[in-house]
């Protein structure tokens, strides 16, 4: 074999070495980043994660391009082949930034976009230039909050860059607690603007909740639900929320608290009601004959107790039953004994 053979054939095994490589290092490449699509976990993921990091890479929220310019702004302008209007502009406390020869322009309450066309549209009318092709893009900014107070898992302020949908906003917060009600209300930044109330439960068609938009700024406060009070002879007696749309009728009450005790009295049970005026009345109901179809069940609402009186009767036929019981009882021990 030739020294020109012997040559040829050391350059091609060189290449295939490098080639080699290559692949492993492609192989290994791929091992790291599918990670990223949910194919592996653990070492992979962090490595792609890290990768990502490394690379400058930022996340920009989902409603970063409806965010509106708002005093205290940074804002990066350039126009094309024109250096005096490229640069860096704060947004003053009036909402306007300084441009050389054109002067103020008020951009607050602009997205970036819209701004960008409203510089541009303002060099045409001034007849600066002919043809001003403009970029804007937005470097510091204030992220606007939103507070959400009430029934919900985590109330607090929340930054909110552009309007949401309600159920979005409510899932900042981590969404209704057991004891929300059926209406939240949306006051606005704005003070001349008047509160919103929202029937919002499960039973509502999702379409309406939809039509109910927050802005930054506002004020989303989850009320509670009512609550009705069930004591007397009941075998729970307590305080019970009135869910899904804020409705709780008589029967339901009881059943709530696990049906009547045996010493109730089933003739006849109290309803204390408190009215608008802060004045009580007491509304006698007659509960043997709603159970049984006789009388119409009556509709609670929030902050009513029901009262069910026992029975003097069954009391002592209940008390008798017991100390026959505790008697038989006492006797067979005292039988065992001897």
């Amino acid at each position: 074999m030739t020294s020109k053979s012997l040559h040829a054939w050391f350059v091609v095994g060189a290449l295939l070495l490098a080639f080699s490589e290559v692949a492993v290092s492609q192989i290994d490449m791929q091992q790291r980043i599918s990670g990223l699509n949910g194919t592996n976990t653990g070492r992979g993921q962090q490595s792609a994660n890290a990768a990502i990091r490394n690379s400058g890479v930022a996340l920009v929220p989902q409603d970063f391009a409806q965010l509106s310019l708002a005093p205290g702004f940074l804002v990066s302008l350039s126009v094309l082949d024109d250096s005096d209007f490229t640069g860096d502009f704060r947004v003053d406390e009036q909402g306007e930034i300084a441009l050389p020869y054109v002067g103020n322009i008020h951009i607050a309450g602009e997205t970036a976009s819209e701004a960008r066309e409203k510089i541009r549209e303002k060099l045409l009318q001034e007849k600066v230039l002919i043809d001003p092709q403009v970029s804007l893009n937005i470097v510091e900014y204030t992220a606007p909050m939103v507070t959400i107070l009430g029934e919900v898992a985590g109330p607090g302020s929340y930054p909110l860059l552009a309007p949401r949908k309600l159920i979005d906003v409510l899932a900042l917060a981590g969404g209704t607690t057991f004891l929300a009600g059926n209406e939240v209300l949306i006051t606005h930044g704005n003070k001349d603007s008047e509160p919103i109330l929202v029937h919002y439960s499960k039973a509502t068609d999702p379409k309406l909740v939809d039509l109910a938009i927050v802005h930054p700024g506002d004020t989303v406060q989850v009320k509670r639900a009512g609550i009705v009070y069930v004591l007397g002879a009941v075998n729970r007696p307590g305080g019970f929320v009135m869910q899904e749309e804020g409705t709780l009728n008589l029967l339901q009450a009881i059943s709530l608290a696990d049906g009547t005790a045996p010493t109730a009295s089933m003739g006849t049970i109290h309803l204390l009601r408190r009215n608008a005026d802060g004045s009580e009345v007491d509304i006698a109901l007659p509960y043997k004959q709603i159970t049984r179809g006789k009388s119409p069940d009556i509709q609670l609402q929030a902050t009513d107790v029901l009262f069910v009186p026992s029975s003097a009767v069954k009391a002592v036929f209940v008390n008798s039953q017991a100390v026959l019981s505790s008697a038989a009882s006492s006797a067979i021990y005292a039988g065992l004994v001897r």
